[in-house]
């Protein structure tokens, strides 16, 4: 199943309750999805604890949950790394009490070590990370490392890859205005968004393709990479999302596309899932 969500709480959610008022919201969008964002820290009320569970698995929701920023997994600290796989662990245990199976990360800076040495440290923590679940009986919560938006980051799409061959567990995150970002407006067209979609199929093979997890707005970039996330609205900065549904659509992939404009996630994710939906009837995908 594709699963449409906004990345946390749009602009237009307003005054509603959360998370007893989700299903309605997102129904109003047509969206099937919400990813938790806990990017500041594991601060999860217990409000949240009591009504997320239920009303996601009743109003078949998907979730997943973005892991705090401060996870660095390629540090070239090792007191960081293993407080990152013990973040990373507590995120994963948050997640399945709330009912999500994946968890979002970032790998962290290249900063004082060569990018060769920081993927290798990536890889090792990340091992440990997997070990660390299946100890505490998690190892049904999926890490996705995430594409990340500035050049001096672990992240580009052939490091994600690399990170994601330590274990078959591993789900990419490919955030592609993260992407387009890094690469100073690389994604122009939709041979473009077909080369990063081959390149995932030859790495990864099809299975983690089809079910990998996709963050998704436009963002403007300076010469270090990403600078803000902006909306669909915005015209000057890419990528548009048009071409990357079609390729979705053709090859009869089931992603979890998480919107993460800057305040109009549901409008913005309810944009792409029309999208999609006129695209494959259209075109009889299946």
């Amino acid at each position: 199943m594709i699963v449409f969500a906004p990345g946390g709480k749009p602009i237009s959610y307003g005054t509603r309750r959360f998370p007893q008022d989700l299903a309605a919201y997102l129904s109003e969008f047509g969206l099937n999805g919400f990813e938790i964002e806990c990017g500041r820290g594991l601060n999860i009320s217990e409000n949240i604890y009591r009504y997320l569970p239920s009303l996601a698995k009743l109003n078949k929701i998907a979730l997943s949950l973005h892991a705090p920023y401060f996870i660095s997994i390629s540090s070239k600290d090792e007191e960081v790394r293993r407080k990152s796989i013990g973040y990373i662990t507590s995120s994963a245990r948050i997640a399945k009490k709330l009912g999500a199976d994946r968890i979002v990360i970032h790998s962290g800076s290249c900063t004082g070590t060569t990018r060769q040495e920081s993927l290798s440290f990536a890889k090792d923590t990340l091992i440990k990370a997997r070990v660390a679940l299946i100890e505490n009986n998690l190892q049904d919560i999926s890490i996705c490392p995430e594409t990340m938006g500035k050049i001096n980051q672990l992240g580009t799409l052939e490091e994600v890859i690399e990170l994601c061959k330590t274990d078959e567990s591993f789900i990419p995150c490919i955030d592609f205005g993260h992407l387009n970002a890094r690469t100073q407006g690389g994604i122009k067209s939709k041979s473009d968004y077909e080369d990063i979609f081959n390149a995932l199929e030859t790495g990864l093979g099809f299975k983690r393709t089809k079910n990998l997890h996709i963050h998704f707005s436009k963002i403007m970039y300076t010469a270090g990479g990403e600078k803000k996330h902006l909306t669909f609205e915005d015209t000057e900065y890419g990528p548009d999302f048009e071409p990357m549904i079609e390729v979705i659509a053709q090859r009869g992939l089931k992603p979890f596309i998480v919107c993460e404009s800057a305040g109009t996630q549901a409008e913005d994710a309810c944009a792409m899932r029309k999208y999609y939906e006129d695209f494959r009837n259209e075109n009889l995908c299946d």
